[in-house]
């Protein structure tokens, strides 16, 4: 589509400072375009404030705020969790959350008959590649704008000069413009002393953690969890029955408190490069142990070291932004059928950053004591003598041909 053809274009808008010098570069390259700004609510709570004003102000038609809270939370967050997908430690948390508003950009797009469908995106990213699978899914035919591959801007520096000299205001300062993204699952920190690995993280400087503590200034006394899943779902916490979103919420609040959840890791981009990110997870850190403590009950050795195996497919496919893909669909189909019983109850005891197991129960638990004890029990341990016998008859065999061979 030729750019004088392109009349409306649906932004993915958060107020930041990428997109929000993209309302008026739109406007100034695109032909005066009409720019629909669209920001969705994944649990980055204040960051949602003024936004409709500096988005009109801007050059921006109108404004739509999606709570899409309990969609993030229902059909992407706890799908992963129940998988156990992770992606190099990192536990998904831009990665799940970029289909869930990228399908939703794609429905308003749709509605309002835009030409083209924009995001801010840098071209060294995932993002990118998140946003546009997703938007080649819902409509195929709908042009991309991705202005970080076509102006000529190069640094978050120059974004801020771009921003001054268009009078876009901004929240953040040439000193203090960490790469952020915030949800209600993590807080993402890129950027400035990062980029140099041999920098340590200033985890106690004030205002640099923003979901918890360091654990060197969480509380001496350790804090008690209990938590209870439902086929491999949250549905309960400390006895109280909520929402997987409140549960989530409330699990920030405890595990930040005591440290849990930070992490520091140099991960491998779908783009190519090598890069430094540092994580604030600590609902996802609290919900993943326990339920893989819980698991350990209540799966099978064959299916659960099948379904470790392909967290890790899993993990990646969310990582590359193929959420809505046949294998991520039936990877989950696969997940489902393993947490069908995968329910019960798992105490942590949160101290200092550390998760340390203090109790888990489950109806369904596979774990016998009568059978694994040390006391005295119904197990035939001459049992065992067969079991070796054909267990290694194999090596008994090749050991004997190879001494034939060596006469």
């Amino acid at each position: 589509m030729k750019k004088e053809d392109i009349k409306k274009v649906v932004l993915a808008y958060s107020g930041g400072l990428d997109t929000s010098i993209i309302i008026p570069w739109l406007k100034e390259n695109y032909n005066n375009c009409e720019v629909i700004a669209v920001a969705a609510n994944v649990g980055q709570a204040d960051e949602l404030d003024g936004l409709e004003e500096k988005a009109l102000k801007t050059g921006a038609s109108k404004l739509y705020v999606l709570d899409l809270t309990d969609d993030y939370v229902d059909n992407y967050i706890i799908p992963c969790v129940k998988a156990g997908a992770i992606y190099e430690e990192y536990l998904l948390g831009t990665s799940h959350a970029r289909p869930c508003i990228a399908k939703a950009m794609a429905e308003i797009a749709i509605k309002e008959g835009a030409d083209a469908i924009a995001h801010g995106c840098t071209g060294k990213g995932n993002d990118q590649v998140r946003f546009e699978l997703t938007f080649k899914h819902f409509c195929p035919n709908m042009k991309i704008i991705a202005p970080w591959r076509e102006w000529d801007i190069k640094s978050r520096e120059e974004e801020i000069d771009y921003a001054e000299a268009h009078n876009v205001p901004l929240k953040i300062n040439r000193e203090t413009n960490y790469s952020k993204d915030k949800n209600l699952w993590h807080l993402s920190h890129e950027g400035l002393d990062l980029e140099d690995r041999g920098n340590e993280p200033t985890y106690e400087k004030k205002g640099f953690l923003e979901l918890g503590v360091s654990p060197i200034d969480a509380p001496d006394k350790p804090t008690y969890v209990e938590i209870e899943f439902a086929q491999g779902a949250p549905v309960a916490l400390d006895g109280k029955k909520m929402s997987a979103k409140n549960i989530i919420l409330k699990l920030n609040e405890l595990g930040g408190a005591n440290g849990i959840g930070i992490l520091d890791i140099v991960e491998n981009r779908l783009v190519g490069m090598k890069c430094r990110g540092v994580y604030e997870t600590p609902d996802g850190t609290i919900l993943y142990k326990a339920h893989s403590v819980l698991e350990t009950l209540c799966l099978d050795k064959i299916t659960m070291h099948e379904k470790q195996k392909l967290a890790i497919t899993y993990g990646e496919l969310v990582y590359n932004g193929q959420w809505f893909t046949p294998l991520r669909e039936a990877l989950a189909a696969f997940v489902d059928k393993t947490q069908e019983k995968v329910t019960g109850k798992v105490r942590l005891k949160l101290y200092k950053g550390n998760m340390i197991n203090a109790g888990v129960w489950s109806p369904y638990s596979l774990y016998s004591e009568e059978i694994a004890t040390f006391g005295e029990s119904d197990y035939n341990q001459k049992d065992a003598d067969g079991f070796i016998n054909l267990f290694g008859l194999p090596i008994k065999v090749q050991a004997m041909v190879d001494e034939e061979n060596n006469k």
